[in-house]
């Protein structure tokens, strides 16, 4: 016996989809897009060309006067057993011999030098080929207040050295530029850069902007802000040889009212809409942030309390919109107290220590945004870099064993439930928390295709990002067997 005639249930279930899809437009779930895992920020006037480069080869020098081997990285940030690791050069050297011609068995019986010197090999590497994978030239906090005459010709200057970048391929992957906040005292002033920035640079490259480019707004509060700077895209569009759509933004939360409005609701997500889909990301502000609390400056940090709520609040606020977030950054350079070539042996400690100390620092602050699911968060200079990638990779890597067998494991079963019942398995969530771990792992560089083909899949299922169409897909290729 049924009580629901079908009249009935078509209404109220198309008034549901309607529902359902309206939501689905808003929360179309993480996007596909690669993201970064840093920004690095850095003065429009001292912006050239080569500046990607430049910083590179300062990463690399970092790396190898600090840390010029495995072990050595390992101990200063104290990865996991890191004190079971050999001091002695010539222990060093022979257990380096072990890991390159058998690192299988070196896994199996020294993990703890497996992971060090994987993640030592992987940081290198990714220092060789890609050291800075996003940059924002700064109109702003890292420009500071000068003449106009001045910011005029540095925004003119900037544009034409992203072109010439553009040309000579020297740019970093991503890249974009911050300008100054649309108050009252400094929105003429950042649209004026605005304004010439992007003509400068559409008339120099005959109407292209470089990859992944974008435009980040800082101190944002209200949605009006946004709504300014769309519009000013929409004026940029139509009076040069940019297309419909072509400018894309970022925000920055770098206040209490950007987390909580004057009506007591979210702020976050009215700037999104007000986005109107041009935002890309959304970038913590730790230290404007902690400000904007009252804390005095000798307890802002990254992994302050007030840091954590409003991470929290933007993860909840934007999960699941295809958004990316971003933390802030670490304001301890890794920089000794002492300059010079010719430097005492104590001198040479004490640079030393002071470049541990402070990667030890950023090292525990990225690790804390990944905990928290952040997985981008700013550098301001290239010395971090090395520690921005150090901690992703341990962060994915000292997981990765117990997570490939769950994760094979969980396909088994999962497949076994669907093959009995017929159906979808019904707990998807699980297994795509997995997947999103591995799908990150892999991408930021952690892990390589051999790692993923560990798990059974292939790398065309873990690039479609759903662990509901990859069970899917392979249910009907069973049923046709």
């Amino acid at each position: 016996m049924q009580t629901f005639n079908d009249d009935l249930t078509n209404a109220i279930l198309g008034k549901l989809q309607k529902a359902n899809d309206a939501s689905a437009q808003t929360y179309p779930g993480e996007s596909p897009e690669r993201q970064p895992l840093h920004t690095v920020y850095g003065g429009a006037h001292l912006f050239k060309s080569d500046t990607v480069p430049k910083l590179g080869q300062l990463a690399q020098k970092s790396l190898a006067e600090y840390a010029p081997d495995f072990v050595t990285l390992a101990k200063a940030l104290e990865f996991q057993n890191s004190e079971k690791l050999p001091s002695s050069l010539a222990e060093v050297m022979t257990l380096t011999r072990h890991l390159e011609t058998d690192p299988q068995k070196v896994h199996d019986t020294q993990p703890e030098a497996w992971l060090a010197y994987t993640v030592y090999k992987r940081v290198a590497d990714k220092l060789k080929s890609e050291a800075l994978e996003d940059f924002r030239i700064d109109f702003e906090d890292g420009f500071g207040s000068r003449a106009d005459s001045e910011e005029d010709a540095a925004a003119e200057s900037a544009a034409k050295e992203v072109a010439k970048g553009m040309k000579e391929k020297t740019l970093s992957p991503f890249i974009g530029i911050r300008i100054k906040p649309f108050t009252e005292e400094l929105k003429a002033r950042s649209v004026r850069t605005l304004d010439i920035f992007i003509s400068t640079l559409v008339n120099e490259t005959k109407g292209k902007l470089p990859d992944n480019f974008v435009v980040t707004l800082p101190k944002v509060t209200i949605p009006e802000q946004v709504t300014a700077l769309v519009e000013l895209f929409e004026v940029l569009e139509k009076n040069t040889d940019l297309k419909p759509g072509d400018l894309k933004m970022e925000i920055m939360v770098e206040t209490t009212q950007s987390i909580i409005g004057a009506n007591g609701e979210l702020t976050l997500p009215s700037l999104i809409a007000a986005g109107k889909g041009r935002i890309t990301g959304a970038h913590f502000g730790t230290y404007d942030y902690t400000a904007s609390c009252s804390i005095t400056a000798q307890y802002q940090s990254m992994d302050h309390p007030s840091c954590d709520f409003a991470r929290h609040v933007m993860k909840v606020s934007l999960g699941s919109t295809g958004i990316f977030l971003s933390d802030g950054a670490t304001n301890v350079m890794p920089v000794g107290p002492h300059r010079g070539e010719n430097l005492s042996t104590n001198q040479i400690l004490e640079n030393r220590r002071a470049v541990h100390e402070a990667w030890k620092l950023g090292y525990d602050h990225v690790r804390h945004s990944l905990k928290h699911g952040f997985y981008q968060g700013w550098d301001l200079h290239p010395g971090q870099f090395p520690i921005r990638y150090a901690a992703c990779y341990t962060f994915f890597l000292e997981g990765l064993d117990q997570a490939t067998e769950r994760l094979r494991n969980f396909m088994e079963k999962a497949a076994q439930a669907t093959l009995a019942s017929g159906n979808v398995f019904d707990d998807a969530a699980t297994g795509q928390g997995l997947l999103n771990y591995f799908l990150r792992a892999f991408n930021c560089g952690a892990i390589g295709e051999e790692e993923i083909l560990a798990t059974g899949l292939t790398l065309d299922e873990i690039r479609g990002r759903s662990f509901a169409k990859i069970m899917e897909t392979r249910r009907k290729a069973s049923s046709k067997v």
